[in-house]
């Protein structure tokens, strides 16, 4: 077994999309509208995604809804990088919100960083060599 992908819901699909393509340097894999049904699902990730065994984000839109609460229990996304530091200067540059820094983890060594999306979601970018 393995994860295939995370789901998501936004409130506006392409800004979505433009954030996690730009800024992230996510690729685009798949998209599906459902005009009947009133949604639709943009998967994206890195390398080949399902083909390579690597887990996606799917984006959700269904119509008419700009924006959800974000809940008490969902935490986050991670996202595992080379250097921390270097790739929150990237994403600030290219427009993004790094809301923490980078640095060690709280009790810990490992570097991290947090940026979040347009919607609020949150993505830990996490050092791994």
């Amino acid at each position: 077994m393995n994860i295939l992908h995370t789901m998501i819901r936004v409130g506006d699909l392409q800004r979505s999309i433009d954030f996690y393509t730009r800024i992230m340097g996510m690729k685009l894999f798949r998209q599906v509208d459902m005009p009947e049904q009133k949604y639709s699902v943009t998967f994206l990730g890195y390398g080949e995604g399902n083909k390579d065994g690597s887990t996606e984000i799917e984006l959700t839109y269904n119509y008419g809804v700009t924006s959800y609460e974000m809940g008490g229990a969902f935490g986050h996304l991670a996202i595992g990088v080379p250097d921390v530091a270097a790739t929150c200067a990237a994403i600030k540059a290219a427009g993004g919100n790094v809301v923490r820094e980078a640095g060690p983890l709280k009790g810990g060594t490992t570097i991290i960083a947090f940026v979040q999306d347009p919607d609020g979601y949150k993505i830990e970018l996490i050092q791994r060599p």
